[in-house]
Parts: C-alpha cells; sequence; structure tokens
C-alpha cells in the first residue's frame, strides 16, 4: 500500500498556523481565571477545559510555590444529588505573586510564537 503524503508546502502552512497560534497552557487560563474572578471548583474549571482542577492547583502550589485557600462546599452532580467540592482560592496576599507569575507563563508562551514564526 501507498503510504499518504502531505504536499511540504501544505505540510509547512498548517504547521506555522499550529505553532503560531498555540492557546494560552491550562496553567496560564486557570491562574488568569482566578486571578480576574478570585475562586474556582472542579465543575467551573470543566468549562474552561480543566478536566483535573486539584492537579493543576497542586501544580501551582508545588512547582511555583503558590498558597490557595481550599473550602469545601456542596453542590448537585450530574444526578441532582448533593457531592462535595473544593473551591481554590487565591488569597489577596498571593495576588502579587500570581500576577507576576502569569506574566512569565504568557511571556514565555509569546516567546515560542516568535521562535516559530
Amino acid at each position: 500500500m501507498k503510504k499518504a503524503t502531505i504536499p511540504e508546502e501544505k505540510r509547512s502552512q498548517s504547521q506555522g498556523d499550529i505553532t503560531s497560534s498555540k492557546p494560552p497552557s491550562k496553567i496560564a487560563r486557570v491562574l488568569a481565571y482566578m486571578l480576574n474572578d478570585g475562586s474556582l471548583q472542579r465543575s467551573e474549571a470543566e468549562r474552561m477545559g480543566d478536566h483535573c482542577l486539584q492537579l493543576t492547583i497542586s501544580s501551582l502550589a508545588n512547582s511555583y510555590g503558590l498558597k490557595f485557600q481550599r473550602q469545601l462546599e456542596r453542590v448537585p452532580n450530574h444526578w441532582g444529588e448533593p457531592c462535595t467540592v473544593t473551591r481554590y482560592t487565591l488569597p489577596a496576599g498571593e495576588r502579587r505573586r500570581a500576577s507576576a507569575m502569569l506574566d512569565m507563563l504568557c511571556s514565555h508562551l509569546k516567546q515560542r510564537q516568535q521562535v516559530a514564526a
């Protein structure tokens, strides 16, 4: 059988489009949301494309040194039954540090886009 191939000019065009329009990382999206809106819990993060918020928060805490407040709350699950989730909040004392972290994450993304272009 013959392998399907993409012509070179089409391949480079499609690869250029992918690398030059790369969206912000999951960590950057969550951090930006928390800086603008204050708090986040699992089902809210799901709508942003974060399917494992506790892992993202853990990464921000352990790798970047940010501290989060955690508060348990009861919300209805898919069947209407109550379940307990954790709401994560960025304390006021961490906001400046988180903002600097977000700037670093976004500037790193812009540098990668410039290199790819």
